[in-house]
């Protein structure tokens, strides 16, 4: 499945689509099949590639670090937290492409690898990926994230610290955070209140490189299966960024021109029982049949978040495209280029406090969904907490509203750019409805009371678990909680008739505003994330007042 069937399951309209005829998924129907294993012994002590010459790069690394900023730039404006940033590399094949993925396979073992050619279509896919797009077995759905990235050690000491630097690197284990936060929203899409949970989260060591990756599960709900949960996850949010749909909007303007099948899946389907396996198309040779023979496209990149540096950003594009290069040819053989070791799995903690007995409120909410990639965390927990939700459009039309609460969702942008969320807002200071904004929806109370949105003076922080200090009045204890945070604007000024009764570790920005009379409270941070070990009794607290109003 080619990543460009994301105008399918993002409401987005492409700038650069394929070109009319172009593939965009290949599907066999399968009625007989055969397992075996001995092919991989072919793949053992096969030579270097021969030197093919003619590749041509997309971008120069100068082309390369400036789009890097302007993704940096967009992050400081509030448009988005991070993005996946893509780069490609073409030139003719030596060789056919079943051989390079043979060569892949000895030298870049992945347990997420595969090949498949269609000689009708002059297509064939060579992959070596480590990621899993989802998996669907009975009623279970599980995604496995990746994202946070070192090279194997030369020893085992240098080894052990290269992973324990990448365990204690904020960058990675933010950027890490915010991809398991958005795949727990993408599955719960999919799955029952209560059931999306953060099973695991290790370092997994690959031939070459090792990974942060977590797992995340979910129980179906009823009706769904695996091509509604395909619907919800594709594409994978590790290589398009967050929130989804607006990265997924900005890949478009920046790379100009279609992905085709990088980051896009290969998989298999039960079409009676719906359960399923797909990868994420990363570490991937596409191959075109031309009039000249074989003709090979490979794309890497990274997640470019607001601590990117734009040198190295562009050296792990190119690094992480130097084995498919390699293989294919188009880079001389270099045995020392880096380190190799044995496929290993090394458990970490994980951050998810584990939920206590919730109260059941049997509250009638009102959600309004501002686009963001965590709104489904949101509901869920809501609902667990024995409420009825109605989820509103945030770009929608203003409704009347016949609830007992409303919950302003997060987003990206400014609160101004919806309508039913400053109408929501400036309502409730008229004592109509008790209300929560989260994060934009914060922002929008603040501006509804006299407050001005600016940039934050200390920059962007997305993913990041940070200490908030807390006065009585709010839905927060006194005193200090550790809370996830994802903003890159915040409120400026005095309030008219709400209290600032929460803010950052400076004691400077706002993180909290309450009219505990008017049961109005605003939390710039977000309580959902699995960095906010307090977040659900937060909501809790919210519900416990709304209900008693």
């Amino acid at each position: 499945m080619a990543y460009d069937l994301v105008q399918w399951t993002q409401p987005i309209s492409l700038q650069f689509p394929p070109e009319e005829g172009e593939i965009l998924g290949v599907l066999w129907l399968v009625d007989e099949w055969e397992t075996t294993t001995p092919g991989i012994s072919d793949c053992e002590d096969m030579p270097p590639a021969k030197k093919v010459e003619g590749e041509i790069s997309s971008h120069s690394d100068q082309q390369h670090a400036e789009d890097i900023e302007r993704i940096r730039a967009s992050i400081t404006q509030g448009e988005l937290y991070q993005l996946n940033l893509g780069r490609t590399w073409n030139a003719p094949l030596g060789e056919e492409p079943s051989t390079i993925f043979h060569r892949l396979a000895h030298n870049n073992p992945a347990p997420f690898s595969g090949y498949i050619e269609a000689a009708d279509l002059g297509l064939a896919i060579a992959s070596c990926s480590p990621e899993i797009l989802l998996e669907v077995k009975g009623t279970e759905v599980m995604t496995a994230p990746i994202k946070g990235t070192r090279p194997r050690g030369s020893d085992p000491d240098q080894e052990s610290l290269l992973r324990r630097d990448l365990v204690h690197d904020q960058k990675e284990r933010a950027e890490h955070r915010m991809l398991v936060d958005l795949e727990r929203n993408d599955i719960g899409l999919v799955s029952k209140p209560g059931t999306v949970k953060q099973c695991r989260f290790d370092v997994e060591a690959y031939a070459n490189v090792q990974h942060l990756v977590s797992q995340v599960n979910g129980e179906l709900s009823e009706g769904k299966d695996g091509m509604d949960a395909f619907q919800a996850l594709f594409p994978g949010g590790s290589i398009t960024g967050c929130p989804k749909t607006v990265v997924c909007a900005a890949i478009d303007e920046l790379e100009q021109k279609p992905r085709s099948f990088w980051t896009g899946s290969m998989g298999w389907i039960d079409v009676h029982t719906g359960e399923s396996t797909w990868n994420i198309l990363i570490r991937t040779l596409e191959a075109r049949w031309t009039t000249d023979g074989w003709h090979g496209t490979i794309m890497a990149g990274g997640g470019i978040t607001i601590e990117s540096q734009p040198e190295a950003e562009v050296a792990e594009a190119i690094w992480k495209a130097a084995a498919l290069r390699r293989a294919c040819g188009w880079l001389s053989h270099d045995a020392k280029l880096l380190p190799k070791g044995e496929l290993g799995i090394y458990p970490l903690y994980l951050e998810q406090k584990t939920e206590e007995q919730l109260t059941n409120y049997g509250l009638k909410i009102a959600f309004i969904d501002n686009l963001d990639s965590f709104s489904q965390n949101i509901v869920h927990a809501i609902i667990s907490h024995g409420c009825e939700v109605e989820v509103l459009d945030g770009r929608g039309p203003i409704v009347e509203l016949n609830h007992d609460a409303v919950i302003i969702g997060p987003g990206p942008g400014r609160p101004e750019i919806s309508a039913i969320t400053m109408d929501i807002a400036k309502k409730s200071l008229e004592n109509e409805i008790p209300t929560l904004g989260i994060c934009l929806g914060h922002q929008a109370l603040g501006l509804a009371d006299g407050m001005s949105l600016i940039e934050s003076p200390y920059g962007p922080v997305h993913g990041v678990p940070s200490k908030i200090k807390s006065i009585d009045g709010g839905l927060l204890a006194k005193g200090e909680t550790v809370m996830t945070r994802y903003n890159s604007l915040v409120l400026s000024g005095n309030p008219n008739s709400l209290t600032i009764t929460s803010t950052d570790n400076t004691g400077l920005l706002p993180m909290a505003i309450t009219n505990q009379e008017k049961q109005i409270y605003g939390v710039q941070f977000h309580p959902e994330s699995i960095g906010s070990p307090e977040g659900m009794a937060l909501l809790g607290e919210f519900l416990q007042r709304a209900a008693h109003c």
